[in-house]
């Protein structure tokens, strides 16, 4: 049983609105040796300087310890084990996480037609993991582990600045956007490793039984020790201008155009037996962006649109040759039509889009590299196909959320020095299913002897799965999960309390959510499904 307990407080002063928001998370896990933590609290104070200025300052903090689980499942044949889901080859792998982020926005309306909008933000992280993973099985039927762990800090700063106006040209309205924005990223990480010599991994491995494990297994022959130092300061600067102008008889274009440079230095430096002098790289790099789009609108109740829009930033991870990741830039169209019935209250959207990535930063397919946060990079990949989403209210009280796409995802180029561990040209991308649908709908009672009551249940459904960078690709296959919901709210004086219970998978469905693989190594990760687990939640707002 997990439980969530959250708390909200609104308190509206002279000219100013404060509000407060906890919660508290505590929960436990199928899966031998992972559970986590969570405290969370976040102050929202909001300011009307005057009738026409207003400020909001907002504080968030995070505290979270968790055990991490770096899933691990042999190939046999080709396939997965067949193995308890709950059983971990790994050991007790603690990661605790402190976040405090911090922000200040405020907004001036100069008249009817113009207004300006600042926003500055600072997000300070810190992390200190402990991680044992499983590598492999050994000919003697042992499964082969290694440790590693990092200390790591990351500051963030952001501020953009935005003037917005209203105007007519000639008959038409205008909506003129005009700014730029900042980025700071500092990342300062040390490496640890359980090394006895530089020479051999193989000689500061730790062995577990593959059939009948004993927790801890052999002792690791070493201890965790300083051995390689990161740091990168990457720094986004960005101007951009987009007028949107509305047309006769429904018809709306926009236009805009977006500047944006890059430059990252890094320093890398190996540590302990990994000794090495410093090594500083740099890059820089700047792109022109620009989007369009169209609208027409010939009813209330219906809209068509398409739109064009290409991107560019800076990608986050690390490389396992302790570079920083490239850059990474998109293109990508959209079309489709919204609608709209019962007056608003149900609304749907059916589009088709074509993206195409450069330089995709995906988490390391060996799971216990993606969990210390490192990636691979693909050179380009292309996803494209038709979604479809509905959301609202039926009728009053009945609410539904569905949604279906059909991706079809491709990988149109690799990396000279990804060394195998890319998908091959022509592969659909790893751990992207083809289709993927769901629907949610709840109903409350909004009046009488019931009036609180609150009741819901959906479906999920996926796909198979590939893993990446195998010929032929390892698979899992699809799976559909059924959740349920049952909620009671109460009002007290000025209190709303809410008492919650989830019941997810609930005919406890085996089934896995991604799968992980590397070339040449028949010995895999996926992520294992969640069984059927009730949650409970209790939330109070005043």
């Amino acid at each position: 049983m997990d439980y969530i307990i959250s708390y909200g407080v609104k308190i509206i002063l002279s000219q100013s609105l404060y509000r407060m928001n906890m919660s508290y998370q505590n929960s436990g896990s199928f899966r031998e040796f992972v559970g986590k933590e969570d405290v969370f609290l976040a102050p929202v104070l909001k300011w009307a300087i005057g009738p026409k200025t207003q400020a909001t300052f907002e504080l968030e903090y995070n505290h979270q310890h968790s055990g991490l689980d770096a899933a691990f499942v042999p190939f046999i044949n080709g396939k997965l084990l067949n193995m308890p889901r709950g059983r971990n080859y790994a050991e007790y792998s603690p990661s605790t996480t402190e976040a405090v982020l911090g922000s200040f926005n405020w907004s001036h309306q100069f008249n009817d037609d113009w207004s300006i909008k600042h926003r500055f933000t600072v997000n300070h992280q810190t992390n200190d993991l402990s991680l044992t993973a499983a590598s492999g099985v050994d000919d003697n039927g042992n499964v082969t582990r290694y440790q590693f762990g990092s200390n790591f800090k990351l500051n963030t700063y952001s501020t953009n600045l935005d003037l917005i106006g209203h105007f007519d040209t000639a008959g038409l309205k205008h909506t003129l956007l005009f700014g730029g924005d900042y980025y700071r990223i500092d990342k300062h990480e040390i490496g640890l490793l359980n090394l006895v010599d530089a020479i051999s991994f193989a000689n500061n491995e730790s062995l577990i039984d593959l059939n009948n494990p004993v927790h801890p297994g052999s002792p690791f022959p070493g201890r965790l020790q300083p051995s390689f130092l990161e740091n990168i300061q990457t720094d986004l600067y960005g101007l951009y201008i987009q007028d949107q102008i509305k047309l006769p008889y429904g018809f709306q274009v926009m236009g805009g155009i977006r500047y944006q440079y890059l430059h990252q230095k890094a320093l890398n430096q190996g540590l302990g037996l990994l000794a090495s002098p410093p090594d500083y790289t740099t890059q820089t790099d700047d792109a022109v962006t620009p989007r369009v789009g169209f609208l027409w609108q010939p009813q209330s109740w219906i809209s068509l649109y398409a739109n064009y829009v290409e991107s560019f930033g800076a990608n986050t991870g690390k490389l396992l040759t302790n570079r920083p990741v490239p850059s990474t830039s998109a293109e990508q169209y959209e079309g489709g039509i919204k609608t709209e019935f019962f007056g608003g209250r149900l609304r749907a959207t059916l589009a088709y889009f074509d993206l195409t990535k450069n330089n995709v930063a995906t988490p390391h397919p060996n799971l216990a590299f993606a969990k210390a946060g490192y990636s691979v990079i693909t050179g380009a990949a292309r996803s494209r196909g038709p979604e479809l989403d509905i959301t609202g209210e039926i009728l009053p009280g009945w609410n539904v959320i569905a949604t279906y796409a059909n991706l079809d995802t491709k990988v149109l180029q690799t990396n000279d020095n990804s060394n195998g561990q890319t998908p091959m040209i022509g592969s659909r991308f790893f751990n992207a299913p083809r289709n993927t649908g769901s629907i949610w709908s709840t109903y409350e009672i909004l009046d009488g002897d019931f009036k609180g009551i609150k009741i819901g249940g959906g479906a999920t459904f996926r796909d198979g799965q590939i893993g990446c960078c195998d010929t032929p690709s390892y698979k899992i296959p699809g799976y559909a999960t059924v959740d349920l919901l049952a909620a009671y709210s109460l009002d007290v004086g000025k209190t709303k309390i809410t008492a919650q219970l989830n019941i997810n998978n609930l005919l406890d469905k085996h089934y896995f959510a991604g799968i992980f693989t590397q070339k040449d190594n028949r010995n895999g990760g996926v992520d294992f499904g969640q069984p059927r687990t009730f949650m409970g939640a209790i939330n109070v707002q005043y």
